[in-house]
């Protein structure tokens, strides 16, 4: 990913996630009216040029895809964060994400079952949870 998404982008972002490729029609109506059709598409140009997202112009109505899926922005972002604010310390940013809001049973549980399977050497390579959103990284 060039660059860090806005939470504009990220909105539009999550709808390409989730539908998969979509035109700008659809990606506005996906968000319910929290962008006009023109803001989206504004948008969505500006993405493209930031290489966020790809666009296949080959139809007349433009068609668009996530440049990097879901698991692999979440990772640069969280990365990122990592490094501007708890100086590259993930454990400072797993304390401070759980005393900021509450994780759930089974998010605990899974919290669980990372830590044991890092601590065993078991962890699962980073791309296998990979799936979904044009999957370059």
């Amino acid at each position: 990913m060039k660059r860090r998404p806005t939470d504009a982008e990220l909105a539009i972002l999550r709808v390409l996630w989730s539908r998969g490729p979509s035109t700008v029609r659809e990606v506005a109506d996906a968000m319910r009216h929290q962008g006009a059709y023109t803001t989206v598409l504004k948008t969505l140009q500006i993405m493209t040029e930031k290489a966020l997202v790809r666009r296949n112009d080959a139809e007349r109505s433009h068609v668009y895809e996530a440049a990097a899926s879901e698991t692999s922005t979440q990772r640069q972002l969280v990365t990122d964060l990592m490094q501007r604010v708890f100086e590259g310390s993930a454990a400072k940013l797993v304390l401070q994400a759980l005393q900021a809001g509450k994780a759930s049973p089974d998010e605990l549980a899974e919290i669980r079952r990372l830590l044991d399977a890092h601590r065993t050497g078991k962890t699962e390579k980073q791309g296998k949870t990979d799936k979904q959103g044009g999957g370059r990284s």
